[in-house]
């Protein structure tokens, strides 16, 4: 069996477990789905969310026109909670990529480099973990104009941590195996050994963590909003529409609140179904070597 066949295998292998676990499957269909309706929505339901309708607020879902009813400055609750659903699914992937990067690397190089290097990379780790992740964000979100792309840099400036002592955790157990050694000994480089060896077979953790980071990302991104430090009106977010549904909410307007709160359970309860998933599948695959 060549290296190509035995690849392949260990591919159709992972997919078999991964199509096995319902709940991975399952995540994978309520992503889909709410990308579809905040991506493809406004493609077939066209709404008017920049300019308020004092003349139509607090409209109750059935009204003609309004599905799912309009909020308290006459905006179409059906079509904001599309427009909220492609800031908060924007931001939670890029922030959740950005962070994973950035660990990956991190963790990476210090894993590797240990000594003197590994000692001061994780001592920077260390104490910027000690701060609580949620006051660093909403210190940096008072200091700046919280834009889509600004609320990226935020939040994966600082949720990297975890999947750098992740990854070091990996790559001080990689670095002393017989393939690295024997590179180091024919002359390679660290950066290649990180690049060629390091960061590609801990990609398993890189891979499971990211879902995990999409995940916390989309409920920081909510957080913020939900305590005003989102982006500003007329632009919206599912975390923003709960903030502003809950003072709402004891009026009667339940539907300004339980459907932006309903789509931020059901994407991250994906997100982290999707990560159990392919932690069974890496785990076979590591069986199976």
């Amino acid at each position: 069996m060549n290296d190509q066949t035995r690849v392949r295998g260990l591919w159709r292998n992972g997919l078999e477990v991964f199509v096995d676990n319902r709940l991975a499957l399952a995540g994978v269909g309520i992503f889909v789905l709410l990308a579809a309706f905040s991506f493809l929505g406004p493609l077939f339901y066209s709404s008017d969310q920049v300019h308020t309708d004092l003349a139509n607020v607090y409209l109750s879902p059935g009204t003609a026109g309004h599905p799912m009813g309009t909020d308290g400055v006459g905006y179409d609750q059906l079509g904001r909670l599309m427009v909220g659903g492609q800031t908060s699914i924007v931001v939670g992937l890029a922030a959740g990529l950005l962070a994973t990067v950035v660990g990956t690397v991190w963790g990476a190089i210090a894993g590797f480099a240990g000594g003197w290097v590994d000692a001061i990379m994780m001592r920077v780790v260390d104490a910027m973990m000690s701060i609580p992740a949620l006051f660093l964000f909403m210190l940096m979100a008072a200091i700046v104009t919280p834009t889509v792309p600004m609320l990226i840099v935020i939040i994966g400036a600082f949720a990297w941590l975890g999947p750098a002592r992740l990854v070091r955790g990996e790559a001080l157990t990689l670095r002393t195996r017989e393939y690295v050694l024997a590179m180091r000994g024919m002359g390679g480089t660290g950066g290649r050994a990180v690049r060629r060896h390091i960061i590609p077979n801990a990609i398993g953790t890189v891979i499971v963590n990211a879902t995990f980071q999409i995940a916390d990302a989309i409920l920081y991104v909510a957080y913020l909003s939900f305590l005003g430090l989102g982006v500003p009106p007329p632009a919206a977010n599912w975390g923003g529409m709960l903030s502003d549904g809950l003072s709402d909410t004891f009026s009667g307007h339940w539907w300004l609140l339980y459907p932006p709160g309903i789509a931020i359970i059901l994407i991250v309860l994906a997100f982290n179904f999707i990560g159990d998933g392919l932690r069974d599948v890496f785990e076979v695959r590591l069986r199976r070597r």
